[in-house]
Protein backbone atom coordinates (compact mmCIF):
# COMPACT_ATOMS: atom_id res chain seq x y z
CA UNK A 1 0.00 0.00 0.00
CA UNK A 2 2.99 2.28 1.05
CA UNK A 3 4.74 1.47 -1.96
CA UNK A 4 1.98 1.83 -4.36
CA UNK A 5 1.51 5.50 -3.32
CA UNK A 6 5.39 6.05 -3.45
CA UNK A 7 5.33 4.57 -7.32
CA UNK A 8 2.28 6.49 -7.90
CA UNK A 9 2.92 9.88 -6.54
CA UNK A 10 6.49 10.07 -5.79
CA UNK A 11 6.43 14.21 -5.05
CA UNK A 12 3.92 13.75 -2.76
CA UNK A 13 5.48 10.92 -0.89
CA UNK A 14 8.70 12.98 -0.78
CA UNK A 15 6.73 16.01 0.78
CA UNK A 16 4.82 13.87 3.23
CA UNK A 17 7.99 12.62 4.30
CA UNK A 18 9.68 16.08 4.40
CA UNK A 19 6.84 17.14 6.95
CA UNK A 20 6.34 14.42 8.50
CA UNK A 21 10.27 14.58 9.60
CA UNK A 22 9.81 18.20 10.53
CA UNK A 23 7.22 17.48 12.72
CA UNK A 24 9.30 15.12 14.32
CA UNK A 25 12.31 17.24 14.91
CA UNK A 26 9.95 19.91 16.52
CA UNK A 27 8.05 16.94 18.57
CA UNK A 28 11.69 16.33 19.65
CA UNK A 29 12.34 19.81 20.35
CA UNK A 30 8.96 20.22 22.57
CA UNK A 31 9.55 17.08 24.32
CA UNK A 32 13.14 18.46 25.50
CA UNK A 33 12.03 21.67 26.09
CA UNK A 34 8.53 20.76 27.97
CA UNK A 35 9.37 17.43 29.50
CA UNK A 36 12.95 17.68 30.22
CA UNK A 37 12.76 21.44 31.05
CA UNK A 38 15.59 22.32 28.65
CA UNK A 39 14.79 25.79 27.66
CA UNK A 40 16.19 26.96 23.98
CA UNK A 41 17.76 30.01 23.53
CA UNK A 42 17.45 32.31 20.97
CA UNK A 43 19.59 29.97 18.42
CA UNK A 44 17.88 26.74 19.54
CA UNK A 45 14.36 28.77 18.44
CA UNK A 46 16.30 29.81 15.27
CA UNK A 47 16.53 26.22 14.34
CA UNK A 48 12.61 25.72 14.68
CA UNK A 49 11.30 28.54 12.17
CA UNK A 50 12.74 26.62 8.97
CA UNK A 51 11.39 23.12 10.76
CA UNK A 52 8.33 24.95 10.68
CA UNK A 53 8.00 26.01 7.35
CA UNK A 54 8.41 22.57 6.07
CA UNK A 55 5.77 21.23 7.69
CA UNK A 56 3.38 24.19 6.08
CA UNK A 57 5.25 24.21 2.58
CA UNK A 58 5.10 20.45 2.75
CA UNK A 59 1.14 20.09 3.63
CA UNK A 60 0.26 23.04 1.43
CA UNK A 61 2.28 21.37 -2.11
CA UNK A 62 0.86 17.93 -1.48
CA UNK A 63 -2.54 19.62 -1.82
CA UNK A 64 -1.99 20.81 -5.13
CA UNK A 65 -2.12 18.86 -8.15
CA UNK A 66 0.64 20.66 -10.45
CA UNK A 67 3.81 18.86 -10.05
CA UNK A 68 5.85 21.46 -11.38
CA UNK A 69 4.58 23.26 -8.44
CA UNK A 70 5.16 19.54 -6.19
CA UNK A 71 8.95 19.70 -7.29
CA UNK A 72 9.49 23.34 -6.45
CA UNK A 73 7.39 22.87 -2.85
CA UNK A 74 10.16 19.70 -2.57
CA UNK A 75 13.47 22.10 -3.85
CA UNK A 76 12.54 24.61 -1.35
CA UNK A 77 11.72 22.00 1.64
CA UNK A 78 15.45 20.39 0.69
CA UNK A 79 17.22 24.29 0.90
CA UNK A 80 14.92 24.49 4.06
CA UNK A 81 16.40 21.57 5.49
CA UNK A 82 20.42 23.21 4.67
CA UNK A 83 19.40 26.44 6.14
CA UNK A 84 18.49 24.67 9.48
CA UNK A 85 21.70 22.65 8.98
CA UNK A 86 23.53 26.00 8.74
CA UNK A 87 21.95 27.63 11.59
CA UNK A 88 22.64 24.18 13.81
CA UNK A 89 26.14 24.23 12.97
CA UNK A 90 26.72 28.04 13.66
CA UNK A 91 25.08 27.04 16.78
CA UNK A 92 27.68 24.37 17.31
CA UNK A 93 30.15 26.57 16.55
CA UNK A 94 29.01 29.22 19.18
CA UNK A 95 28.85 26.22 21.85
CA UNK A 96 32.91 25.05 20.90
CA UNK A 97 33.86 28.89 21.10
CA UNK A 98 34.31 28.96 17.08
CA UNK A 99 32.19 31.88 16.84
CA UNK A 100 31.07 34.96 18.94
CA UNK A 101 27.73 34.53 18.56
CA UNK A 102 24.76 36.71 18.93
CA UNK A 103 24.28 39.67 22.06
CA UNK A 104 21.16 38.49 22.67
CA UNK A 105 22.95 35.02 23.15
CA UNK A 106 25.91 36.28 25.54
CA UNK A 107 24.02 39.23 27.27
CA UNK A 108 24.75 43.08 26.46
CA UNK A 109 27.02 45.33 27.98
CA UNK A 110 25.43 47.88 30.37
CA UNK A 111 27.61 50.08 30.80
CA UNK A 112 26.83 53.57 29.69
CA UNK A 113 22.82 52.90 29.75
CA UNK A 114 20.15 54.81 31.74
CA UNK A 115 17.97 52.80 34.50
CA UNK A 116 15.24 52.28 32.35
CA UNK A 117 17.34 51.10 29.13
CA UNK A 118 19.37 48.55 31.43
CA UNK A 119 15.88 47.31 33.23
CA UNK A 120 14.51 46.95 29.14
CA UNK A 121 17.51 44.55 28.23
CA UNK A 122 17.73 42.42 30.95
CA UNK A 123 13.97 42.01 31.03
CA UNK A 124 14.56 41.04 27.37
CA UNK A 125 17.71 39.37 27.42
CA UNK A 126 17.66 35.42 26.31
CA UNK A 127 17.29 33.20 29.71
CA UNK A 128 19.65 30.61 28.33
CA UNK A 129 23.50 31.52 26.92
CA UNK A 130 23.70 30.06 23.28
CA UNK A 131 27.48 28.51 24.27
CA UNK A 132 26.32 26.80 26.60
CA UNK A 133 24.82 23.89 25.31
CA UNK A 134 21.67 22.47 27.30
CA UNK A 135 22.20 18.99 26.82
CA UNK A 136 24.35 16.27 25.55
CA UNK A 137 23.41 12.97 24.13
CA UNK A 138 26.30 10.31 23.10
CA UNK A 139 28.63 13.22 23.15
CA UNK A 140 27.38 16.03 20.74
CA UNK A 141 24.87 18.72 21.63
CA UNK A 142 21.37 18.91 20.22
CA UNK A 143 22.54 21.47 18.27
CA UNK A 144 25.54 19.68 16.42
CA UNK A 145 22.56 16.96 16.32
CA UNK A 146 20.13 18.34 14.41
CA UNK A 147 22.92 20.32 12.11
CA UNK A 148 23.96 16.28 11.31
CA UNK A 149 20.31 15.15 10.62
CA UNK A 150 19.42 18.49 8.60
CA UNK A 151 22.34 18.02 6.88
CA UNK A 152 21.28 14.47 5.73
CA UNK A 153 17.46 15.33 5.43
CA UNK A 154 18.34 18.13 3.01
CA UNK A 155 20.97 16.14 0.98
CA UNK A 156 18.68 12.97 0.91
CA UNK A 157 15.41 15.53 -0.57
CA UNK A 158 17.76 17.09 -3.46
CA UNK A 159 19.20 13.49 -4.13
CA UNK A 160 15.54 11.64 -4.39
CA UNK A 161 14.51 15.04 -6.70
CA UNK A 162 17.55 14.30 -8.78
CA UNK A 163 16.48 10.92 -9.36
CA UNK A 164 12.80 11.71 -9.69
CA UNK A 165 14.25 13.89 -13.19
CA UNK A 166 13.68 10.44 -15.03
CA UNK A 167 10.72 9.24 -13.59
CA UNK A 168 8.68 8.08 -16.32
CA UNK A 169 5.13 9.33 -15.14
CA UNK A 170 6.46 12.65 -13.78
CA UNK A 171 5.68 15.42 -15.91
CA UNK A 172 7.59 18.54 -14.76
Amino acid sequence: MIADFIRTSPLRALLLAAGCTSAAMLCGAWVAQYGFGLHPCELCMAQRYPYMAILVIAAAACLIPSPRRQWHAALLCGALFLLDAGIAGYHTGVELGVFKGPSACSGAALSGQSLEEMRRIIMNAALMPCNQPAAYFLGLSMAAWNSMIATLLGVSTWTVLYRLRRHPGLKL
